[in-house]
């Protein structure tokens, strides 16, 4: 074991434990060195229906659950919440998704009475400080794991994570929506056609106007909007931390379409931020006198992380969570050949490309025998364009993915995916390796910056399994064999869309 690596061993009370039994140990690391044992992992087909136990009922949960119950052959068994009310309007949605009740767990050690049921599955939409140990846990305990974004937060987490899975062969998937997007899966559909030649270049963003969220009370019923997050853990966080600490949904689609973890990977990094100008600011003109209008923000307005993979392509990252811009999530793939570009706007489910605002997605490339570059589509070529290069997934569930919801149809199909692989005994799409090589950016980001700007060396979490790993095909759904009848679903009014 390298020293780099003993240090990322190192460090808090808790993980050192976690560190201990998901085999971190010195003794036991070089098991499994030079390979991935979780690439292209994958379990038998479980029973059905599958039992899924739902850590964390706040607002985000509130999908998951409408949507996990509205999957055939696959059973919300339990919910976990320190609100008894939060478990409550959880299960609500079941009653009116004509779903059987879940057991409910609450209070002290809820969690770990879960963790005693005969389930298959945690589902983990905690606060993000709790994703990680909370994976440990479910690992341990025998459960495939699903953990929200980022579900790491520390290069400690990621390892443990990592070697978690690696030991008992148990799933840990990082629940990205926006890898299953319909610009973003369509982007994947050109880059696996060749469409655009060699990638070269990516970028992608997290920008979203988070004021009001961050300070914001939270309320006990989760379904109440606006609602902010409980004892304000995100303000807390971005108080703390400087750096691009919600990194992943620009980011794991860009991963995909260069093959990251499988052919290439992460060398280097370097991040640079602006000051903080606009959270301390709203607080006191809004909260003045308060403990809110007192306290420091590290956050800056942006951040800027450009990443540089082994293969020499490069990577920009940004983040914005302060300033007063539309949201964005930014999608930009540059290949020799050509180039897309996606923007999203949250101007409703049906406009996920942004096409009412009059900023649709824009992509072009140079056709064989042509000696020109650079032609951007019309409106009408695009559209015709995308539909006939809509990725299988979209074209399959994408109308029930639609009525469904969740951020214009893109949790369902996030769902739906993981769901099917479980059901027939296929990998999924992304692993514990894709988790990990992503979040960890929280910790090199911050590092980067408070460094004034030294690149930091992303570590191969695959331990040199990329060099062999089969990049990610273009992976389908069989609705009819599922037995999912999409005439029956109605719309939820109520899903997220940012």
């Amino acid at each position: 074991m390298d020293a780099d690596r003993r240090t990322f061993l190192k460090g808090t009370a808790w993980m050192g434990v976690l560190a201990a039994a998901s085999g971190c140990a010195t003794k036991n690391v070089g098991s499994c060195a030079g390979r991935a044992t979780m690439q292209g992992f994958k379990v038998a087909p479980i029973k059905l229906p599958i039992k899924i136990g739902i850590v964390g009922v706040g607002r985000r949960a509130m999908g998951a659950v409408k949507r996990l119950s509205s999957i055939p052959g696959m059973k919300v068994a339990c919910l976990c919440d320190i609100l008894p009310e939060r478990i409550a309007a959880g299960q609500k949605v079941l009653r009116d998704n004509n779903a059987p009740a879940a057991k409910e767990f609450c209070g002290e050690g809820g969690y770990d009475r879960m963790l005693d049921e005969d389930i298959d599955v945690v589902y983990n939409v905690t606060p993000w400080k709790l994703h990680a140990p909370f994976g440990v846990k479910a690992m341990e305990k025998g459960k495939h794991v699903f953990i929200e974004v980022p579900s790491a937060t520390t290069l400690e987490e990621c390892w443990a994570l990592v070697e978690t899975a690696e030991r008992t062969g148990r799933h840990c998937m990082q629940l990205e929506n926006c890898a299953y997007g319909e610009a973003e899966m369509l982007c994947l559909n050109l880059v696996r056609k060749g469409l655009l030649g060699d990638i070269v270049h990516g970028e992608g963003a997290y920008i979203h106007d988070l004021h009001d969220k961050c300070y914001h009370d939270a309320m006990p019923d989760p379904s109440q909007y606006p609602n902010g997050y409980t004892n304000h853990w995100r303000l807390r966080f971005n108080a703390e931390h400087k750096g691009n600490q919600y990194e992943t949904h620009g980011l794991v689609p860009i991963c995909q379409y260069m093959n990251i973890n499988r052919g290439d990977r992460f060398d280097r990094l370097v991040s640079l931020e602006s000051d903080q100008f606009t959270y301390e600011r709203f607080a006191a003109m809004k909260y003045p006198g308060t403990w809110k209008s007192a306290l420091k923000i590290a956050m800056g307005n942006m951040n800027l992380t450009v990443i540089r993979t082994a293969k020499g392509r490069s990577i920009l990252v940004e983040h914005d969570v302060s300033s007063p811009r539309p949201y964005s999530r930014l999608n930009v793939c540059t290949g020799t050949e050509g180039a897309f570009s996606g923007i999203t706007f949250p101007k409703g489910e049906e406009d996920q490309f942004g096409y009412a605002s009059g900023c649709p997605v824009r992509f072009a490339w140079k056709c064989e025998g042509r000696d020109h570059i650079g032609e951007v589509f019309s409106f009408d070529r695009m559209q015709r364009h995308r539909e006939e290069y809509k990725h299988p997934l979209w074209k399959a569930a994408g109308e029930a993915a639609k009525l469904i919801g969740g951020h214009g149809g893109m949790d369902f199909i996030m769902d739906l995916r993981w769901c099917y692989c479980l059901q027939n005994g296929l990998p999924l799409d992304t692993d514990v390796y894709d988790l990990a090589t992503t979040c960890s950016l929280g910790e090199l980001t911050e590092r980067s910056v408070r460094s004034g700007g030294d690149a930091q060396i992303v570590p191969d979490f695959t331990r040199g399994g990329w060099k062999s790993a089969e990049p990610l095909g273009i992976v389908d759904i069989d609705l009819v064999k599922m037995g999912f009848d999409p005439a029956k679903l109605k719309k939820d009014e109520n899903a997220l869309f940012v």
